[in-house]
């Protein structure tokens, strides 16, 4: 049995921004699929969000303390400069979200390049892992020894491309506490009493989303599930149990206003929102399409919950639909610095497996490549 110096199992984001700063040692990833960085190939459509340039802790949900050290030693800018010094072009969308320009694949050609050094143990599936003097993986193929581990597995979410819990079974089986894992950046499910939204898939609009404190701003699609979209995929990361509010009529500022300026007009044209939208909402609160000079004080009440429209999800699309996984191995056992356990000298745990999520936006590929290059620094 071959004994490496260091060994990573999972070869996504975090595993290869490592791999690719320890050059000279004795290296190997082990990864179920059959090519590294699965996860980056497919995300953002093809062009994988890489970073976020507004990156900060208040992004994550987790230990803030724990996060802004690996985002200030490995902020946004850096990971900009190393991608630009290799010559891959990005696109940059709205509130600061970076994309590769052309394909994701230029992004994982260039950490193939820089890897190539490291063994992979590719289609490869890891069982366990134990410690004897040395660590011994044992995985479907075999054994693979390693005087480090890393564990850089990502968590449950997108399963088609060989997610698991394995992450957290290790970590566990080395005195680790798990944060239960739930699904994260995801669509919700809905109550018997918003049901009428389940008419309207396919139609999206910009809402404002309110939730435990925290607000967004962006688009919101109706889905024959419930209700997802950029909007709502930022949002369930903060939800527990419990209310939320949309405002449906984010760019009316005073609906006293618009009944005095558009009193002549309907509803459905006066709101200027999709009209498949406004009559069902019409209908769920039993308030005929009339003109606005018309409505009673009961009824102008009534309009107005566009502005608050207050509800509780029945839950989420789950692990098959969501972006990423919340919870996962609790931050106070790892060491801020080295990102060592500390239970177990010689394990490290990085990337999605730990109990830091971010945002929609780029910030967890962000929080990935940041974790990944504060290992190596200090490995």
């Amino acid at each position: 049995m071959r004994v490496h110096d260091i060994v990573f199992i999972g070869a996504g984001a975090s595993a290869l921004m490592a791999a690719s700063h320890l050059q000279g040692r004795d290296v190997a990833l082990i990864d179920s699929n059959a090519k590294i960085g699965a996860k980056i190939l497919i995300s953002g459509g093809g062009k994988c969000n890489l970073t976020n340039r507004f990156a900060s802790s208040e992004n994550y949900l987790g230990d803030k303390a724990f996060i802004e050290k690996a985002l200030k030693a490995y902020p946004a800018s850096s990971i900009l400069s190393f991608v630009k010094e290799h010559h891959l072009k990005l696109e940059e969308r709205n509130h600061g979200q970076m994309f590769c320009a052309n394909s994701a694949k230029e992004l994982v050609s260039i950490f193939g390049r820089l890897s190539a050094f490291c063994t992979f143990y590719l289609s490869t599936t890891v069982l366990h892992v134990t410690k004897d003097g040395h660590f011994i993986i044992h995985t479907n193929r075999g054994e693979i020894g390693a005087k480090k581990v890393v564990v850089a597995s990502g968590g449950l979410s997108y399963a088609s491309i060989g997610a698991s819990g394995i992450g957290y079974e290790i970590a566990q089986s080395f005195g680790h506490t798990i944060i239960t894992p739930t699904p994260a950046l995801v669509g919700f499910t809905l109550q018997k009493e918003q049901f009428w939204m389940k008419e309207l898939s396919g139609i999206a609009f910009p809402v404002s989303l309110h939730v435990e404190g925290k607000r967004f701003s962006e688009n919101l699609l109706f889905a024959h599930k419930g209700i997802s979209g950029p909007v709502v995929l930022s949002g369930s990361l903060y939800w527990k149990k419990g209310n939320m509010a949309i405002d449906f009529l984010p760019h009316i500022t005073c609906m006293e206003t618009l009944f005095k300026t558009h009193k002549q007009k309907q509803i459905s044209t006066a709101l200027g929102l999709p009209k498949r939208f406004t009559k069902a909402f019409l209908e769920s609160i039993c308030l005929e399409d009339k003109v606005l000079s018309k409505l009673g004080f009961s009824e102008k009440a009534l309009l107005l919950t566009l502005k608050n429209y207050t509800f509780s999800p029945a839950g989420n699309f789950g692990f098959t639909k969501a972006e990423v996984t919340r919870g996962g191995i609790k931050t106070d056992e790892i060491d801020p610095e080295t990102f060592e356990s500390l239970t177990c000298k010689g394990l490290y745990c990085i990337g999605e497996v730990l109990d830091v999520t971010g945002e929609l936006g780029g910030f967890n590929f962000q929080w990935a490549f940041a974790s990944g290059y504060a290992l190596a620094r200090t490995i």
